[in-house]
């Protein structure tokens, strides 16, 4: 079997069903042969490593462990679905806490045992700050951390498709920024159906607002519809974007990034922009919009700023001036 690079790729959270769906992407998709799965839960992990090594893939090395300078040593591409799940009746809000914690512990342990790794994929809520709190502590360059907000752009595309009948590949130039929530900016001046510009499909007004509604709720709806968070589609996109760093296809769809850009003017926050992710990291551009577009992506962005600010008030990262005292990077 060929393999993308012979590299060491760790999942972290890999007990939970999320981390294990990342692993057998990683191993069908052909990524590395080297796969470490951790988790603080034995038994979980235990148990993917066990059936993963059971699909008898060829030519691969399945490793597990509950021991963090094990996991993180060596590795040289993370994914991370190791905070608490989202619940029915909970924002990625309400997550906000204890999965910071989360990932404050999770990007001193890159600081501490693997400070050479490639590139970091963060994917648990609310990713947007979990995923800076990640890079303050990491010490990493910020075209080497990003975050999973292609799902969003996913599932307006999907809404799009269903609406006029197409399949999902048929819509382009759907895309989201900003905020991975409620509070995302929908995007869809560049949409086309089919070749076809959205603005010359007719949608009325009252149709677009439903799908935008169905675009910001569509995490909550898969766990009104399955009895919980959704684990397939994060999985499959976030291995997707390690597979653009490692080298293959460039992952195009909206990626959250740091962003500290006078032009832009947002400043200090991790969020969807406009990206390209590839084998030397990710790369972002100015986005392009309507002006109430761009009204509703600084709407996002002042949430995130509300967000960042809740986690330096409860200690879990330094104010803004002092984040070069963890990361001198940033």
């Amino acid at each position: 079997m060929a393999f993308l690079t012979n590299e060491k790729l760790l999942i972290v959270g890999a007990g939970g069903m999320i981390g294990s769906n990342m692993a057998q992407s990683a191993l069908m998709l052909g990524l590395t042969p080297n796969i470490c799965l951790y988790d603080i839960f034995e038994p979980g992990v235990h148990g993917v490593a066990d059936e993963l090594q059971q699909c008898a893939f060829p030519g691969v090395n399945i490793t597990w462990t509950t021991n963090p300078e094990e996991a993180f040593t060596g590795a040289k591409y993370i994914v991370s679905s190791g905070g608490a799940p989202r619940k029915e009746g909970m924002t990625r809000e309400d997550l906000l806490k204890g999965n910071c914690q989360i990932a404050a512990e999770f990007g001193d342990y890159i600081k501490q045992y693997c400070p050479d790794v490639k590139h970091v994929v963060v994917i648990f809520n609310p990713a947007d700050v979990t995923a800076l709190t990640a890079l303050i502590h990491s010490g990493l360059k910020p075209n080497q951390l990003t975050s999973l907000a292609a799902l969003d752009s996913t599932r307006l595309q999907q809404a799009l498709a269903q609406e006029f009948g197409v399949a999902q590949d048929k819509v382009t130039g759907a895309q989201t920024y900003g905020g991975h929530g409620e509070q995302m900016a929908v995007f869809a001046s560049h949409v086309k159906i089919d070749g076809v510009a959205l603005a010359d499909k007719n949608l009325s007004e009252e149709r677009f607002a439903d799908i935008k509604l169905r675009t910001t709720q569509g995490g909550s709806n898969i766990i009104k519809l399955r009895g919980r968070s959704s684990f397939q589609s994060p999985s499959y996109c976030s291995i997707k974007m390690i597979e653009a760093a490692m080298g293959g296809d460039p992952f195009t769809l909206p990626a959250g990034c740091y962003v500290n850009c006078d032009k832009c003017g947002y400043k200090n926050v991790m969020m969807a922009m406009p990206t390209t992710l590839d084998k030397d990291g990710v790369h972002f551009v100015q986005p392009q919009g309507t002006p109430e577009e761009l009204a509703d992506l600084n709407k996002s962005y002042e949430h995130l700023q509300k967000m960042r600010d809740e986690i330096i008030s409860l200690g879990i990262i330094p104010p803004v001036e002092d984040w070069k005292t963890l990361n001198p990077n940033l």
